[in-house]
């Protein structure tokens, strides 16, 4: 297969406590021209942890996760002084959620059960983006 992409390799956190989750969303981004690495959490610490560390471009991040969740994450990131873009990918789309997650500084609000794609479709636009600012 050729993998062709005219924009930047994006570094992406995947954030979830599923094996199914990471899996199969780990596999389609790894298979995007446009992601250089894709790098894996399940719990809150070791997101906050790889944020810190390997100041991802992108991070796909789970509302409820072992240590506090979604909301947990983006809080204490605050304090890292790293902003990557964040997407999250969630069964619980409720509109509550949705507001707090924007206030919180995600760019995106996508429900696990019929957007799976959209997280795709983001990537691929933000190394273009991404490309296009260097």
């Amino acid at each position: 297969m050729i993998r062709r992409h005219t924009g930047q390799q994006l570094r992406v956190l995947l954030a979830d406590d599923s094996d199914t989750i990471r899996d199969r969303l780990g596999a389609a981004l790894g298979e995007l021209a446009c992601v250089a690495q894709v790098l894996y959490a399940r719990d809150v610490d070791e997101a906050v942890r790889v944020i810190g560390t390997e100041r991802p471009d992108l991070v796909v991040l789970d509302l409820r996760m072992p240590g506090g969740g979604g909301l947990e994450v983006m809080t204490r990131v605050r304090d890292t002084g790293w902003r990557p873009v964040i997407i999250v990918l969630t069964n619980y789309p409720y509109a509550a959620y949705r507001k707090r997650c924007l206030e919180l500084g995600a760019s995106h609000f996508f429900d696990k059960a019929c957007e799976f794609q959209k997280v795709m479709d983001v990537t691929r636009a933000l190394a273009v983006v991404t490309a296009h600012a260097m």
